[in-house]
C-alpha cells in the first residue's frame, strides 16, 4: 500500500477555500484594525484576579508516520538530513522507541503544562517485531512514552475497522489469540481521534471525533481527521461500510462544537501532508514568505481550516517541515511534520491566554528534533523491545537469502528502485511459477516500506538476509495475483503513474527485467509516460495482444489510481508477497553467489 499522498480535486477543494475566504473577510479585517498591543505576547505576561499569569505556555510534543519501528530502522530510512550553517548537508542516524521515549521525556522537563500528540500511521506496514503481532507492541510503546492523543491514519485501517477497535479497546486477536502467556491486550490509552471517517449504516464516527487536554484551567481541543482519498491507498476490505469524509469541512464542524462548548484553543491532527522544497528537516520553510517552502495537498487545505483551528500538525507525506501557511482570515498559523519512524519529533510552544481561553497566535513557535542515538536509552523501551524480540527470534532471525551490498528501496530517492526491481522480478518469477506464460510484473512504489541493508543487523552475518528483514520491506500480506491485460490496457495503466489521481503526486511502478520504457518529464501529464518506447523483450507493447501480468492483490484492485490495472480478467490468486519474495531470494542466492543490486536502468528518466 501507498504512503504516497493523494492529489487534491483542484476544482473542488479551490471553491471550498475561496468560499471560506470570502465568509472570513471580515474577520481578517476586524484584526487588522485592531490596536498592536491587544494581544498577549509570551513575554508579556499579566496578573489576573486570581493572581496566576494571565498567558501560560503549553507545550505541544508531536510526530507522526511510525509505522512500528520500534527498533531503530535501517539503512538510509534510519537517517534525516540536516542542513549545516556552510549551506552542506550531514545525513545523521535517528529514529528507534528508546531514543524516541528518551528525547520526549528529557524535552518535557521543566514543561509543566505538556502534551504529546501524534498525526497518524503509528501501525500498520510496521516491521516483523511489531507487524507480526497485529502491531500490539507499538500501542504498548506509545502507553509508555506518554502519547495522549492521535489521529487515525490511512494504515491504521489495514486490518479493518473492528481490529482498529480492537487497537483502541483491547482485547486478544480473534484469530492468533494471546501472544504472552496470561497477558490480554490491553489497547491504547489514549484516543484515536476520527472524526471524518463514519459507519456507512449509522453516519456516525467510528471512534471519538476530537479530545480536549485539561490541566490547571488550561483547555486545548484536538480533532483527528484522516486523509479522505484513505479508500485509494488501502485494501477495499480494509474500508469496507465506512465512509471517509473532507478533512476541511469535518474540521471545521467540529471545531464550532468545540468553540459552543467553550474550547477556543484548538489543534487538528491530520494524517495527510505535503512537499517540502527541501529535505533537510532545518530548512527554512517559511523563505522567503511565509508557507513558501511547501506545497502538496497540506497547503490548500490549511488555507480552507477555519481560523478557530491555532494549528495543524499533520503526516502521511513523511515528510519534515515547520510552517506558517496562512489560515483564510490571512493569519499565519502553525503547519507541522516530523519525518516519520521516530525520528523526528516537533517541539510547538502554545502560548494561552487564560482570559480569552484561546492562542495568541503570534506568540507560536515551533521546531523539529533530531531523535538522536547518540543519546541514553529509555530502559523501559529496551526491555520491551527485548520481551516482544524473544517472542519473535524464531521467525524473525531465518536467514531467507545473500545480497553483496546494500540494495535501495524506500530510501532510495529516485523512481525506479534497485529493491523494487528485485521485487517486481521476484512476483515474476513465482508468477511463471504459476502460469508459465507469465509476462511481466508491476510493483506499487508504496508497497516498498524499507531498504535491504548489507551489514548485518544481529548475528545473522553481513550479507544474510532474514525473514525478519524481508517482513519489513514487504508487510501487508498481499497475495501475488496474475490477471490478462490487452497490450492498450498495459499503455493506460502505465500512463496512470502520471496523470489522473497520480498527475500532481506521480506513483513510478517498479517493473520487472524485460520491460522496458521513456519517462520524460519534461512533458505532462499521460505524455510523460512516451507511448512508442513501451517494449517487452525488446519488441514494442501491441495495444491488441493480450498479456498476463503478475502484481499484488492491491494493485490488482486498483489500488494507489491505477484503475485500469484493476480491469484485469482471468485472475488468479498466488501466494502472499513476502513468500514470492523470500522465495526468489533462496532460489537465486546463496553465501558464495549473493544476488548484486539490479541496475534500476528499466526506465529511462529524461529531465
Amino acid at each position: 500500500m501507498s504512503a504516497t499522498p493523494q492529489p487534491r480535486r483542484p476544482r473542488r477543494r479551490a471553491a471550498r477555500v475561496l468560499a471560506a475566504a470570502a465568509g472570513l473577510a471580515t474577520l481578517g479585517a476586524l484584526a487588522a484594525a485592531l490596536p498592536a498591543n491587544a494581544g498577549q505576547s509570551a513575554g508579556q505576561d499579566t496578573a489576573g484576579a486570581a493572581g496566576k499569569k494571565r498567558t501560560v505556555d503549553v507545550q505541544l510534543l508531536s510526530f507522526n508516520d511510525f509505522h512500528g519501528n520500534l527498533q531503530p530502522p535501517a539503512g538510509s530510512s534510519g537517517q534525516v538530513t540536516e542542513k549545516q550553517p556552510d549551506g552542506t548537508e550531514k545525513k545523521i542516524d535517528a529514529g528507534g522507541a528508546e531514543y524516541l521515549a528518551t528525547s520526549l521525556r528529557t524535552a518535557r522537563e521543566g514543561n509543566p503544562y505538556s502534551v504529546t500528540a501524534a498525526a497518524g500511521d503509528l501501525i500498520g506496514a510496521s516491521p516483523l517485531l511489531s507487524g507480526l503481532f497485529h502491531d500490539e507492541p507499538t500501542i504498548e510503546a506509545m502507553n509508555k512514552l506518554g502519547l495522549d492523543v492521535t489521529s487515525v491514519g490511512n494504515h491504521e485501517f489495514d486490518e479493518g475497522a473492528k481490529e482498529l477497535a480492537r487497537m483502541q479497546k483491547g482485547g486478544c486477536h480473534p484469530k492468533d489469540g494471546c501472544f504472552e502467556k496470561g497477558k490480554k491486550f490491553k489497547g491504547a490509552d489514549y484516543p484515536y481521534l476520527a472524526a471524518n471517517v463514519t459507519d456507512e449504516k449509522t453516519d456516525k464516527p467510528i471512534l471519538k471525533p476530537y479530545w480536549v487536554w485539561k490541566h490547571k484551567g488550561v483547555k486545548v481541543g484536538f480533532i483527528g481527521v484522516t486523509l479522505e482519498g484513505t479508500p485509494d491507498i488501502v485494501s477495499a476490505d480494509g474500508v469496507k461500510g465506512l465512509k471517509f469524509h473532507d478533512e476541511i469541512e469535518t474540521v471545521n464542524k467540529y471545531a464550532k462544537i468545540l468553540d459552543k462548548q467553550g474550547v477556543k484553543s484548538i489543534v487538528t491532527l491530520l494524517h495527510e501532508g505535503g512537499a517540502p522544497a527541501s529535505q533537510a528537516y532545518n530548512y527554512d520553510c517559511d523563505s522567503p514568505g511565509a508557507g513558501d517552502g511547501i506545497s502538496g495537498p497540506i497547503t490548500d487545505i490549511a488555507k480552507g481550516i477555519t481560523p478557530k483551528v491555532d494549528a495543524l500538525v499533520t503526516g502521511h507525506t513523511h515528510s519534515a517541515y515547520v510552517c506558517t501557511i496562512p489560515d483564510p482570515s490571512g493569519k499565519p498559523r502553525m503547519v507541522t511534520s516530523a519525518s516519520s519512524f521516530g525520528k523526528l519529533y516537533t517541539d510547538t510552544t502554545l502560548t494561552y491566554d487564560r482570559k480569552t481561553k484561546d492562542i495568541v497566535r503570534t506568540s507560536v513557535k515551533s521546531a523539529n528534533h533530531v531523535v538522536s542515538r547518540d543519546q541514553a536509552k529509555a530502559p523501559d523501551m529496551t526491555s520491551l523491545i527485548s520481551r516482544w524480540d524473544k517472542l519473535a527470534a524464531p521467525v524473525a532471525n531465518k536467514p531467507v537469502g545473500f545480497i553483496s551490498a546494500d540494495i535501495p528501496g524506500r530510501g532510495a530517492g529516485v523512481p525506479e528502485a534497485p529493491l523494487g526491481d528485485l521485487i517486481a522480478d521476484a512476483q515474476l518469477a513465482h508468477g511463471k511459477s504459476l502460469d508459465p506464460e507469465t509476462d511481466l510484473a508491476l510493483m506499487n512504489p508504496g508497497g516498498i516500506r524499507s531498504d535491504l541493508v548489507h551489514k548485518a543487523s544481529g548475528s545473522e552475518g553481513d550479507g544474510v538476509v532474514t525473514y525478519g528483514e524481508g517482513f519489513t520491506v514487504q508487510p501487508f500480506s498481499n497475495t501475488v495475483n496474475l490477471v490478462d491485460l490487452t497490450g492498450a490496457q498495459l499503455i493506460t495503466g502505465l500512463k496512470q503513474q502520471v496523470s489522473g489521481s497520480n498527475q500532481a503526486s506521480p506513483k513510478i511502478l517498479q517493473i520487472s527485467d524485460g520491460l522496458t520504457y521513456t519517462l520524460d518529464m519534461t512533458k505532462s501529464g499521460a505524455d510523460r509516460v512516451v507511448t512508442d518506447s513501451i517494449k517487452l523483450g525488446g519488441k514494442a507493447i501491441d495495444p491488441a495482444t493480450t498479456y498476463r501480468v503478475a502484481m499484488n492483490s492491491f494493485l490488482a484492485g486498483g489500488g494507489d489510481g491505477f484503475a485500469e490495472l484493476g480491469k484485469g480478467t482471468k485472475p488468479l490468486v498466488g501466494s502472499d508477497d513476502l513468500k514470492a519474495f523470500n522465495d526468489y531470494l533462496t532460489a537465486n542466492s546463496s553465501a558464495d553467489k549473493p544476488i548484486a543490486p539490479p541496475k534500476a536502468d528499466r526506465i529511462t528518466i529524461v529531465k
